[in-house]
């Protein structure tokens, strides 16, 4: 992780968030030395959010909380796509 003050960051902007964007690059913008904002690219929070989901579901599944799904040939007669 990149560190960098947010007076420095100010004329920096521009590069720092492509850094962020499209080199998944996390860059800390810092106050006084201290962490106070991330810059990440979008990509990263999506993965994280994934993640969690999943996560999220192999605990419902683990404590027997999930509730009954949809076939696959349920949700192909709800598209049209079966008879």
């Amino acid at each position: 992780m990149t560190e960098i003050a947010i007076s420095a960051a100010r004329s920096q902007l521009g590069d720092l968030v492509r850094r962020a964007a499209h080199g998944r690059e996390t860059i800390a913008l810092t106050d006084h030395g201290h962490v106070a904002a991330l810059l990440v690219s979008p990509q990263v929070i999506e993965d994280l959010e994934d993640a969690l989901a999943l996560a999220d579901y192999e605990r419902r599944k683990a404590e027997g909380a999930l509730e009954e799904g949809i076939s696959h040939e349920e949700v192909g007669r709800m598209l049209g796509l079966r008879p």
